[in-house]
């Protein structure tokens, strides 16, 4: 087990999220139909790799109700199981995802609806850096409003050079104030005010110049360059990728100092772990590891 010390930083905003997630899920009033369900996602998993593809190209895989949920579902989907080690959530076709479905947002849906849609978005969004897995978004073309929301909270963003993200909310009188979450902890401020008051789209170039993509590649390597992390993330430990992104996200909400010590305190009973263990002889001996991918101590 962990130390007290670091659990009381790392725990609570962790199994809070899942525990309010499991109740949303059990008690929501939006039908998950199961026909409508394979319709809005598609997921396979290989090799320890889950991809997540949106797959409602004709409404530009806005992200309703029903697609928020269906991808929730899909990321929790057995994710403690230790043979699922890293997610990538990708699409089909020209749009990775136009944000929310405003059909969903108009009067007649009402203001409790709304914030239903709302709240489920920032449910997913928390989801995703919760999650004991890195989550990695593909992307081959516009990602905007809450779908560039997604971008920005996934781990890491592979992008194709043709690619462009935006947050267009102000043209429609709706400001991406969601999105603006995510953004602007991806990219500097005045680029992200920029995107949001203007609503112009950037370049993928510049979303990598900025932070909100991590890698721009050509078309035809995009697949390619996305398993090459997928992989590589593969041949480490799971428990202790678990531990270090767990630990990142709790760190970046604190005070330097406090960061730096709860940081070494994780650090120290990484040291202790079977795997931080196995890690350190395999490097001295010159050799491959052989990790159990669990939390287990001698």
């Amino acid at each position: 087990m962990l130390t007290s010390r670091v659990m009381q930083v790392l725990s609570p905003r962790v199994l809070q999220g899942v525990c309010k997630r499991q109740f949303i899920r059990k008690f929501s009033q939006t039908p998950r139909l199961g026909s409508l369900r394979e319709q809005l996602t598609q997921t396979t998993q290989e090799n320890g790799i889950r991809t997540i593809c949106l797959n409602n190209p004709q409404k530009r895989n806005a992200l309703s109700l029903a697609m928020l949920h269906a991808l929730e579902d899909d990321l929790m989907n057995d994710e403690y199981k230790e043979d699922l080690r890293v997610i990538i959530i990708t699409h089909t076709g020209p749009v990775f995802s136009a944000g929310h479905d405003l059909k969903e947002l108009t009067p007649k849906e009402g203001r409790r609806h709304h914030q239903k849609v709302f709240n489920t978005c920032s449910e997913v969004m928390m989801l995703i850096q919760e999650l004991p897995v890195p989550v990695i978004a593909k992307v081959n073309g516009l990602a905007t409003a809450a779908g560039c929301q997604l971008v920005a909270t996934c781990d890491i963003a592979v992008a194709t050079d043709t690619s462009r993200f935006a947050t267009p909310g102000v043209n429609v009188g709706l400001f991406c104030s969601t999105p603006a979450v995510a953004l602007g902890r991806s990219v500097p401020r005045k680029v992200a005010l920029e995107m949001l008051f203007t609503g112009e789209p950037i370049s993928a170039q510049d979303a990598l110049l900025h932070g909100l993509v991590s890698r721009v590649v050509q078309e035809d390597k995009l697949d390619e360059e996305t398993m090459k992390i997928a992989n590589r993330i593969c041949e480490t430990s799971r428990s202790v990728t678990a531990l270090g992104k767990a630990t990142f996200y709790a760190q970046m909400n604190l005070e330097r100092s406090k960061a730096y010590k709860i940081a070494g305190g994780v650090m120290t009973d990484n040291l202790s772990l079977n795997d931080g263990i196995e890690g350190i002889k395999a490097f001295i001996d010159k050799r491959k590891p052989t990790w159990t991918h669990t939390m287990e101590k001698p």
